[in-house]
């Protein structure tokens, strides 16, 4: 049986061994330095504990594809840091801010290409399936992006538009990753859809505990500046609550204007034009959420949706060591120590 350590060690020399064209160098060196800095690995991660609930060694088969996920990933933040204006990635400079916007673009261009030419490493007979669901993702991670950029727009949108954004933009890869950590791993049609369901649940609650960690969040552990979403009054989840939790209050006379929706619409004006009105806005903006109880709101969300992803890990069926890889994954993701 794989386990745990097995998956780190393999993890660890996948990403090591890594390679890439030498030249040209303006095209490849941004690639090697986005892939260099790191990060957690989620959906490797997962593809390969998936595959292990299946089998007993790993192959090329599954080790490409999950280089794949991880490469595309870091693909789109490429570009998400292009589109943000963000100046750290993973407490490094972005790489548009290293090199320059049109660099970025295609580097990142170039990544996506790799992820797919991995990605058809599959085993043949499972290989259509995989590519579907992979363009299929590709696809939706796009239109995620695109939904996040248009609700930019809008003064407010409502909760259930921004879980359609953060379903396409963030919980489809990690979905992704899981069933196709099974496909490659030869489980049934059933075992594949509530792995698929386990990694869509997973990563609603990933999404959400990252927009938690932009406004309560250490920047040195987040490994991005905080107050970011604040800065560019993004539809974070604490916003998309926010709004809607401080008009119900509001409008039924809980609570006053100067602490509701009306006081957080006002705050979203402040002019963030130097550090010191940066910090104010950041800091009065956290004061209306914590006041609302939005910041304890999200947390509850995540554990609900943690315990949905459980409830498809434990219709699976696996014995109990396979079952607590898969808790101990989740756990691990969202922070959360039993």
């Amino acid at each position: 049986m794989i386990n745990e350590s097995c998956i780190e060690e393999t993890l660890q020399s996948l990403f090591d061994n890594l390679t890439f064209p030498d030249t040209p160098e303006g095209l490849y060196d941004p690639l090697r330095y986005m892939m260099g800095i790191g990060g957690k690995r989620v959906r490797p991660r997962l593809c390969l504990t998936a595959y292990a609930l299946f089998k007993d060694e790993f192959s090329d088969a599954v080790l490409q594809p999950a280089a794949a996920l991880e490469i595309f990933h870091s693909f789109t933040l490429i570009h998400d840091d292009i589109m943000d204006n963000a100046d750290v990635r993973r407490g490094v400079p972005t790489v548009f801010r290293k090199w320059d916007g049109n660099t970025a673009i295609l580097s990142g261009d170039v990544m996506s290409i790799d992820s797919f030419s991995r990605m058809a490493h599959a085993p043949q007979e499972v290989l259509p399936q995989v590519l579907g669901l992979f363009t299929d993702t590709a696809a939706k991670v796009c239109e995620g992006q695109q939904l996040d950029m248009d609700f930019e727009k809008l003064p407010e949108i409502s909760m259930e538009q921004y879980t359609e954004m953060i379903g396409l933009k963030t919980a489809v890869l990690i979905a992704c990753a899981a069933k196709i950590g099974a496909l490659t791993g030869g489980a049934d049609e059933r075992a594949c859809d509530l792995l698929y369901r386990f990694g869509y649940d997973l990563g609603l609650a990933f999404q959400i505990a990252d927009d938690y960690l932009d406004t309560f969040g250490d920047s040195e552990v987040f490994g991005k500046t905080i107050g970011g979403d604040i800065v560019n009054n993004k539809k974070s989840w604490l916003l998309t609550k926010a709004l809607e939790k401080g008009g119900e209050l509001e409008t039924s006379g809980v609570i006053s204007p100067a602490t509701g929706k009306t006081a957080l619409l006002k705050a979203m004006e402040l002019p963030v034009r130097t550090e010191s009105e940066r910090n104010a806005k950041i800091a009065k903006v956290r004061e209306i959420y914590e006041a609302l109880g939005v910041d304890e709101d999200a947390k509850y969300e995540i554990i609900r949706l943690h315990a949905r992803a459980m409830e498809c890990a434990g219709m699976l069926g696996l014995s109990r060591i396979r079952y607590e890889m898969l808790h101990r994954y989740a756990d691990k993701l969202l922070g959360r120590n039993k």
